[in-house]
Parts: C-alpha cells; structure tokens; sequence
C-alpha cells in the first residue's frame, strides 16, 4: 500500500485497516474541519518538518492521534497522511455545501467590504452557506464572502486549463495547493478539482488515475490545449500546442513557456516524458 495514504504506523493505525495492516492498536477516526485559510500537512509533528501537502480551509483532515499540540491522521479531501497543528483544526464539523471559485478572496466579520477581513481564503476552499445580504454569503459561524467568488458544490469550472492559468506568476512551494504557494501537482489537482475532477496529490498518483478515465496519447500525436503531461517527479498542462503551464522549481513559480524549450531542459536532466493523456471532453 502506498504509505503516503495509508494512515498506519508500528504502533498506530485506523480501524478501517485493522486486517491489513499489523499495529499496536487500532483507532477510529475523528474528523476535524480546518478553520485556517490553510494549513500545512507534514512529515513529522514539528514546523520544521517537510510539507507535503495542505488542507485548506473547511476540509476535514481525520484525526487519529493527537500529542504536543499536533494531530496525526489523514485528509478526507486527498487521502494524504500526515501531521497537521491542532489549533489549525477544529472539532466542530458541519457539511459544507458550498466553494470558493476566486483564486482567493476575503473573509468579512460582515457583509462590509469596508471592515478589516479575518482571512484570505483560496480556490477551493469550502464552507457551509448560510444567509445572503447584498453582494455577500454567509460563511456560517465564521464570516461573510463575495458572493460572486463562490458556488455550490454542483457547479464546476468548464474549463480547467483557465483555472490553472490564473495561477500564473504565483511561487512554487514544494507540497503547496494555494496560490499563494504550489507545486506542479498542486496545480493540477486544483484545477482539476475546480472542474469537478478529483485526482490524487502526487504526480505519479494523478498520472496513474488519468491514465485510467482519460485518452492516452502518444508523442507523434498532435498536442492540444488541456494536454497533461507527466515526467519522472513531473507535470504540466498544454495551454495550446506550443505553450506549457507548471509549477516548477527552475523559475520557482507558475511559469507559461515554449513546449519544446521546456521538454529540452527537462530531458538533459535525464527525465524524458513519460505519459500524456487528454481529456475527453
């Protein structure tokens, strides 16, 4: 199994794999809802340690355990397992029904554009509706929010390649999902999600499902816009057939550059292309 999904340690591990999975003892989850704009998911329970991943604001991360004011356990958005700050997580959980669409946007104590705001939130961070007044929608027990840099749960993005590319310019930040900070797979599992299409966080993760429900395409095939591309360690998006959107760590931000110049310098790191897929749509 893979371990960055799998919530099991020696001594630990979730009920759910008890018969699977040989530990000390066994536990049920308990589900927290992140009440920061983000917050980092890491290996070890210390602010030191390396990020791996994120919660954003109104996803839940799975608590089961919890010591020296952090909680180790999963996310429910992504499956990743790690350790998150306790004060970044709340106990108490509510269904979200509701999105942020904007790349990021406020939260009001009111519907005052005028008051100073409480947080910054981002691109697909949720919360659970409550009343509208004027331009602003209820946050319910937190705050008030544009109206219009939100959406229900039923309403998706239609193009995802746009929504990647309003990240252009913002900085790579290895295990980041914000625009504030991102990696390659960051990027595309946010993109896709505002489109409605959950993949996992990994680029070896996204390129294993993709390759499942998407079109498989070869290197002499014609490149079109909403192309993915997967290297070793790897991804990026075709925003038409001459252009490459990615995080990388070679500009350290969201950069737009010629295809060919981007598959050159990535090559002579011994990393040759190694699927494209396309969506079907």
């Amino acid at each position: 199994m893979d371990h960055r999904l799998t919530p099991a340690r020696a001594d630990i591990a979730a009920s759910f794999l008890k018969g699977k999975v040989t530990a000390e003892r066994y536990v049920d989850p308990v589900d927290r809802r992140c009440i920061a704009p983000s917050a980092a998911i890491r290996r070890d329970a210390s602010a030191s340690a390396g990020m791996d991943d994120q919660v954003l604001y109104g996803e839940e991360f799975a608590v089961l355990e919890e010591r020296d004011g952090w909680c180790w356990g999963f996310s429910r958005a992504d499956g990743y397992v790690g350790w998150v700050e306790a004060r970044a997580l709340s106990g108490e959980t509510f269904k979200a029904d509701h999105k942020i669409t904007a790349l990021r946007t406020y939260l009001f104590p009111e519907p005052d554009f005028k008051k100073p705001p409480l947080a910054l939130l981002n691109l697909n961070a949720r919360f659970l509706a409550g009343e509208v007044e004027g331009k602003f929608v209820e946050a319910r027990g937190a705050g008030w929010i544009t109206a219009h840099h939100t959406a229900p749960f039923s309403e998706f993005a239609g193009d995802f390649v746009a929504v990647a590319e309003a990240h252009l310019g913002a900085p790579y930040l290895w295990g980041g999902k914000e625009s504030l900070g991102l990696d390659c797979s960051g990027l595309v599992q946010m993109a896709l999600a505002a489109a409605g299409i959950d993949v996992p966080r990994d680029a070896d993760q996204q390129e294993a499902v993709l390759k499942e429900i998407w079109d498989d395409v070869t290197w002499s095939d014609e490149r079109d816009r909403g192309d993915i591309y997967f290297w070793p360690g790897h991804v990026g998006i075709l925003t038409d057939s001459e252009h490459l959107l990615h995080a990388n760590a070679f500009t350290m931000d969201v950069t737009l550059e010629p295809f060919s110049e981007a598959v050159a310098r990535i090559r002579e790191a011994e990393n040759p292309v190694r699927t494209i897929v396309r969506p079907p749509f």
